[in-house]
């Protein structure tokens, strides 16, 4: 009961995320295309990765994602920025205009949390806190 449950779950956010990309591609400018908003998230995710980070987490090369990351330059949506310790060192983080682009899919999440807590005891909240925090811990093993 609780596997299906979870996969019922786990694929109606998958089609959301789905749409919502689609969905952004019907109200953004149309120079922005489905990989780079991929790549634009995972940059958004990992802080302010150097594009070698970048690479290693996408499973692509450097060269690719110096590409990547140069396209999205030109677009307005990234900048590079030198390391001040360590002028070799370029870290790529979003733009005012890329993090515009996150902040939608960031609000529906929001909303999301606030609709689901509502109606929750504080032991229902803390009961599901602790399972998200374990679903959490397994998610990030499976990002190494």
């Amino acid at each position: 009961m609780l596997h299906q449950a979870f996969n019922e779950v786990y694929t109606k956010f998958k089609l959301h995320f789905y749409q919502e990309i689609f969905r952004r591609f019907q109200d953004r400018e149309a120079s922005l295309t489905t990989v780079e908003t991929f790549c634009m998230e995972s940059i958004m995710a990992l802080g302010r990765p150097t594009v070698n980070e970048f690479a290693t987490f996408m499973c692509i090369s450097p060269p690719n994602a110096a590409y990547k990351v140069n396209s999205l330059v030109k677009k307005g949506y990234v900048e590079k920025v030198r390391g001040e310790e360590d002028g070799r060192i370029v870290y790529v983080s979003l733009t005012r205009q890329g993090r515009r682009i996150d902040s939608a899919h960031r609000y529906f999440h929001e909303s999301m949390v606030r609709s689901i807590i509502r109606d929750m005891t504080e032991s229902e909240m803390q009961a599901l806190y602790k399972g998200v925090m374990k679903l959490d811990a397994f998610l990030k093993e499976q990002l190494k």
